[in-house]
């Protein structure tokens, strides 16, 4: 094994969360600006293309974030007949095309200061309580989300 997986150690948490608006780095999509809508692990990483039995090191898990309004793929749908459960009269579930937002690497978005207003690395900053506190590189200011109203 290799990394904090060898050492017992929990993976580390990301630096963005769900609700922090972010500037995308690189691709079709770089320099727009845009808030999480969600954040997305994946366990074994990407797929390398060996053979289950191969002896390559596991990749780290991967973890990517789906930002609202960008990254966005045609999905192009038939209509098709489903019976739900509970029903004995089939729905038609519509065909078309579908505009879904699309998973972006973590790597490729950068945390946008909600003070300052200028993409930022975290910093970690803890309290007198002893909680961890996420700021800005630049300004100091807390990172907070946005609370639910």
């Amino acid at each position: 094994m290799s990394g904090a997986a060898a050492a017992g150690r929990p993976t580390r948490q990301p630096e963005i969360r769900k609700g922090d608006q972010v500037v995308v780095l690189t691709g079709k999509d770089a320099g727009k600006r845009g808030k999480v809508d969600r954040v997305v692990r994946s366990a074994g990483g990407r797929a390398t293309g060996k053979a289950p039995g191969s002896r390559r090191a596991p990749s780290r898990p991967r973890v990517a974030v789906v930002v609202e309004g960008l990254n966005i793929a045609k999905r192009h749908t038939k209509p098709r007949q489903r019976t739900p459960r509970g029903t004995q009269m089939p729905q038609v579930q519509a065909g078309g095309i579908l505009d879904l937002p699309q998973p972006l690497d973590i790597s490729n978005v950068m945390l946008v200061c909600p003070s300052c207003g200028r993409p930022t690395r975290v910093k970690h900053v803890l309290t007198e309580a002893g909680m961890k506190l996420r700021t800005c590189a630049h300004c100091g200011q807390s990172v907070a989300r946005e609370e639910k109203a």
